[in-house]
């Protein structure tokens, strides 16, 4: 068995300027202050921080196993881990935009971002538990493997171009979510916000509650489980190829392209010209009429 190496503890200090502890490996960090400076932390392995505050830039780079638990990062401290492998964040607040790029094997539990502008962009292997995000616009951008539960976010056009996520018990208010995105299932969660699900290959969405305007449209595969669409929803399922059952009245439903369609009511049934299939979308009804 190979023995586990024994971490230099470094505590109650503070660090600024260029890359005051690079390439150094096997560090337990605890209660260090990172003053103004870049790549603090840069090129390290097995690093563990604790109660540490960054304010400085860039702070962890291509660095392999990070454990980062109560800290801060404070709005200087701007894409502070890139390029890196095995990363771990818990119970932390994260004030500092463009968080987490390229990295590969991602966990966060009890984590708020304030400000997560192109936050979590071209990550792998994602797990994501009790998570706050506001002003999160692109967040999730072309990630892959991404298991969510129990998140709040409020930021436009997130998960874009976004394989193999799995979200469960979360509340998204989103213009723009999942466009272009592949084998997304969504459970137990409201979606708000228009032009939901544009591009998507595979979507579900399951005891979901959606609404926003044009939702759904340009869809391929789209399957729908026990959700509702709220009263905006309008022009739905435009070109789209769809199973679904919607447990309320949808406001209008326009031009779908094929597969089924149950619903309680459908209020206006738009097929006009410019519909690619005519009739190759099933529509059944709950006794309500068209």
């Amino acid at each position: 068995m190979t023995e586990t190496k024994a971490k230099e503890v470094v505590s109650n200090k503070f660090f600024e300027g260029e890359r005051p502890l690079f390439a150094t490996n096997d560090l337990r960090l605890e209660d260090i202050r990172f003053y103004p400076g870049e790549s603090a932390v840069k090129q390290c392995n097995n690093v563990e921080a604790y109660r540490c505050e960054f304010m400085s830039k860039y702070p962890f780079w291509h660095n392999d196993n990070v454990l980062v638990e109560d800290c801060r990062f404070t709005i200087y401290s701007r894409a502070a881990i890139w390029y890196s492998k095995n990363v771990k964040m818990i119970n932390s607040v994260v004030e500092a935009p463009k968080m987490f790029r390229e990295v590969d094997g991602l966990i966060l539990d009890n984590v708020k971002f304030p400000n997560a502008a192109e936050t979590i962009w071209n990550c792998r292997n994602i797990k994501l538990r009790n998570v706050e995000a506001h002003g999160g616009d692109y967040i999730f951008m072309n990630g892959m493997n991404i298991e969510v539960d129990d998140f709040y976010l409020q930021g436009n056009y997130s998960f874009q171009g976004a394989r193999n996520v799995v979200i469960r018990n979360s509340k998204l208010d989103t213009k723009d979510a999942f466009w272009e995105t592949e084998n997304v299932t969504v459970y137990d969660s409201e979606v708000s916000g228009e032009f939901l699900g544009w591009h998507s290959k595979n979507l579900t969405l399951i005891n979901c509650k959606i609404s926003g305007t044009q939702p759904l449209c340009y869809a391929s595969n789209l399957t729908m489980v026990n959700c509702c669409m709220d009263e905006v929803c309008d022009l739905a399922f435009e070109y789209s190829t769809l199973n679904a059952e919607v447990n309320s009245i949808i406001l209008s439903v326009k031009n779908p392209a094929g597969g089924v369609l149950k619903a309680k009511g459908i209020k206006e049934l738009i097929i006009d010209k410019n519909c690619i299939n005519p009739g190759g979308c099933e529509i059944i009804l709950d006794g309500n009429e068209i």
